[in-house]
């Protein structure tokens, strides 16, 4: 053999290494597409979560000023009003096309209320968002936005005699004396609540909550009030189990009456 048939490229082992070549780009064609598919579709999510939270949150201030201001003329946060006003402020349409599974029905208010104590209004709102991911079942990721806001309460700073010694506050049907105006016992946090969703719910102190016998006589009900420490739901405002006779009476004319558990040391 010559020294130019060395010289001489092979064009068998040529035509042999090209279709390796071109399975090795191919099957890494195979893997980097979908991968680049799927980080896109993330990201595009993400995206998509943060707008749809943006937009929640801003409704859920607009809604809340508005509350805040009905609460000056009954001292309640209609939670149902609170979900329809923010749905109202994004618009249904934006909600039924978003991440937000179940849509408009989806977000959930119920556990917003007005402080007996502070006056503020605790805006909480829960909502699921589903996630691109069908291999796992498609699950949805729960998100919370909460924030408060100032209400009206009715007292000023100082008022009433909150935490005078010398005097006490009891109710007509109560067993116990409280030390201050503003305990959660006196001052009730009303909130009205879906009907459907009331079996489910516990007050403060772990209760359930039962029909009142004085304004409950049907289960045909949107929604009904209930308070942070009571254990009966209601179908009026007007019921006496909402209302509170509070009178300041000294000390010495308490009676038998205990010292209330919650505001007095």
């Amino acid at each position: 053999m010559t020294q130019s048939d060395k010289n001489t490229p092979n064009p068998n082992k040529e035509r042999a290494s090209a279709p390796e070549a071109g399975a090795s780009v191919t099957i890494e064609a195979s893997f980097a597409i979908p991968l680049f598919l799927f980080a896109a579709l993330c990201l595009i999510y993400l995206i998509e979560i943060q707008s749809i939270r943006i937009s929640i949150r801003n409704a859920a201030q607009s809604a809340a000023k508005s509350a805040a201001e009905e609460t000056a003329i009954v001292p309640v946060l209609n939670s149902i009003k609170l979900k329809s006003d923010i749905v109202k402020n994004i618009g249904e349409d934006r909600l039924s096309r978003s991440v937000i599974e179940e849509g408009s029905s989806g977000i959930n208010c119920w556990q917003s209320y007005i402080s007996p104590i502070t006056g503020e209004m605790n805006i909480k709102i829960e909502y699921r968002v589903k996630l691109p991911l069908p291999a796992m079942g498609s699950p949805a990721l729960t998100l919370k936005e909460e924030f408060r806001l100032s209400a009206w309460t009715g007292y000023e700073d100082g008022g009433m005699g909150a935490g005078d010694g010398d005097v006490v506050y009891i109710t007509e049907n109560g067993v116990v004396y409280h030390e201050d105006i503003q305990c959660p016992y006196l001052q009730l946090s009303i909130r009205f609540v879906p009907y459907t969703g009331v079996s489910g719910l516990r007050n403060e102190d772990g209760g359930k909550y039962y029909k009142c016998e004085k304004c409950v006589y049907s289960s045909q009900m949107a929604g009904v009030y209930i308070t942070q420490y009571g254990n009966k739901y209601h179908n009026s405002l007007n019921c006496s189990g909402l209302k509170r006779t509070i009178r300041t009476v000294p000390r010495s004319e308490a009676g038998g009456r205990g010292g209330c558990s919650k505001c007095t040391e």
